[in-house]
């Protein structure tokens, strides 16, 4: 009888355990977007970590811009921009301050004008500074008119977009988490426009689209948001 009990005792923990394992893997995947896997990816250069104006310069000169000049970015330029975004500064830290260190945002680069680098629809990936190819094609047009025909999207080398997966949040701070987030964002996209100031380029953030359109150009997951769309070009002189 009690080699019976502890057989059966063994065998509900195995099972518990092949749940929870399970679980956690199923977790895992639901929170990162299906084009992450067995995508083409392509290794950032080293972003620069001195810039040539000072902080209080880039605040002073700090301006939306939403006429760019038909030239291309480099990736050199490209990487400190995703950098400046998302970018890992240490073990644990990046560029802008996330609650709780739960990192709901991603960025997505659609590549319109780059040198060295194919038009198409790039997710970036902090850990390893690189992209991973979602599709291929230039979609600054299809992004113009998902945001309302905003024609600075369709006319900028690239535009970064931002997503959130609100429940790495909310998880743990409840629908406070929600506000956490928006917070998050508004300082990931001001390191964009300092960014822009040190690299003189311009930006402008953009937040009228239509999320079902974006969602489906990005080819996001389920539990992932569009939040913000930032065309990035030359201004335009004349």
């Amino acid at each position: 009888m009690m080699k019976r009990e502890t057989l059966a005792i063994i065998g509900f923990a195995l099972i518990v355990s092949a749940f929870a394992f399970s679980k956690m893997n199923w977790e895992k995947k639901a929170e990162l977007p299906p084009q992450q896997e067995a995508s083409p990816t392509l290794s950032l250069p080293e972003p620069s970590k001195k810039g040539v104006i000072s902080v209080e310069e880039a605040l002073a000169k700090r301006r939306s811009q939403r006429e760019y000049a038909r030239e291309p970015l480099s990736l050199d330029e490209l990487s400190q921009l995703l950098w400046a975004a998302q970018g890992v500064t240490g073990e644990s830290g990046r560029t802008a301050p996330s609650a709780g260190g739960t990192y709901p945002l991603e960025v997505y680069a659609v590549v319109g004008d780059v040198s060295g680098l194919p038009s198409g629809v790039y997710r970036y990936t902090p850990k390893e500074h690189s992209l991973v190819l979602v599709k291929a094609g230039d979609f600054r047009e299809n992004l113009s008119t998902a945001s309302l025909n905003q024609k600075w999207v369709r006319d900028a080398a690239v535009d970064l977009v931002f997503t959130v997966v609100y429940e790495r949040t909310t998880r743990q701070y409840g629908e406070r988490g929600i506000r956490y987030v928006h917070m998050e964002a508004g300082h990931a996209a001001q390191n964009v426009y300092l960014e822009c100031e040190a690299l003189s380029l311009g930006t402008v953030t953009v937040g009228a689209f239509d999320d079902e359109d974006v969602r489906g150009l990005l080819n996001l997951s389920p539990g992932e948001t569009p939040l913000y769309v930032m065309p990035v070009g030359r201004p335009d002189e004349d």
